[in-house]
């Protein structure tokens, strides 16, 4: 008669540590994730008693921790950049923007809005009216093309022109125009927020802010930067203890205002004011919306190393 065979338990079998690259040639799927974890386990022990070692090493001898810290510097986009020639050129006396700071003449700024602006518009109107110091703003007609409207502005001696885009009920633009002889620059704008959109938010006041602009090194970068500079008045005051920082990262401008704040327990600390937004470089033209000097394309984004500003 022949002997029956009775069905157990599969017979446990002990996790050994498999390098990761091996573990596809396991075939059962839960084997296969018992020595994963396991190698896991084992690469976070050794990683964990390294670091221990390492700290004793460096408690002992402090020289070997500065040495870890020069080499072992991370590679980001930044660092990778791809070289661009024109950057830290200096740039004064050569462009548009020169006879505004050689004579020191004060900003005088006019702001409207594209043809069809509805509220969206008119209430990110009043945020730049309270940001920037004298900026007037006047309700554009129908009729008016920017042109019209850049030679009404230079009658006036006004020095720049700011036109806001909205395009379904959202603000989608800033178009500057510095007069009388440009440049002008296209700017898509993207991350809109009002102070009221922005928790514990402080209320700002008529102070002329300082400007702070970072990460503006290439050449085109630096004429961006000396835009935004004509816009304000050169000597701020600093009684306000307002900040406007335009931060430049990887071609996207941040935009934030705060106040200095000293406290008794803190050195200083930060309420921002806004708006808050992010202004992208889409073309630049010389004079008043003339030849192309600059434009975005869509190809440029597939380098992720190559940075314009």
């Amino acid at each position: 008669m022949p002997s029956r065979v009775t069905k157990g338990k599969k017979k446990p079998y002990k996790a050994s540590v498999m390098p990761k690259s091996a573990l596809h040639t396991i075939k059962n799927k839960m084997r296969r994730e018992d020595l994963l974890q396991s190698a896991r386990k084992t690469e976070n022990v050794s990683k964990h008693k390294a670091r221990i070692d390492r700290l004793k090493m460096e408690q002992v001898d402090p020289s070997l921790k500065e040495q870890r810290l020069k080499e072992n510097v991370p590679s980001t986009t930044e660092s990778m950049r791809v070289y661009d020639e024109s950057v830290n050129v200096a740039i004064e006396g050569e462009d548009e923007f020169e006879p505004y700071f050689r004579d020191k003449k004060p900003p005088k700024v006019l702001l409207t809005t594209s043809k069809y602006a509805r509220g969206e518009a008119y209430a990110f109107a009043d945020q730049l009216k309270n940001l920037i110091p004298g900026l007037e703003f006047i309700k554009r007609g129908h009729k008016f093309s920017i042109k019209e409207i850049s030679k009404f502005s230079i009658n006036r001696d006004y020095t720049d022109l700011i036109v806001i885009s909205e395009d379904k009920k959202e603000v989608n633009g800033l178009t500057f125009i510095h007069l009388p002889e440009g440049p002008t620059m296209y700017f898509s704008l993207t991350s809109l927020r009002m102070p009221k959109q922005i928790s514990g938010h402080g209320r700002s006041t008529s102070h002329v802010p300082e400007l702070i602009l970072n990460n503006f090194s290439t050449r085109l970068g630096m004429t961006v930067g000396r835009l935004f500079q004509s816009l304000f008045p050169q000597k701020p005051e600093f009684i306000g203890r307002q900040v406007v920082t335009l931060h430049n990262q990887r071609d996207f401008i941040f935009f934030r205002r705060h106040r200095y704040l000293f406290k008794e327990t803190e050195r200083v600390g930060l309420q921002e004011l806004g708006p808050q937004f992010t202004l992208k470089l889409r073309r630049v033209q010389t004079g008043i919306s003339e030849e192309m000097e600059w434009e975005h394309r869509p190809e440029m984004d597939k380098e992720k190393k190559k940075f314009y500003l």
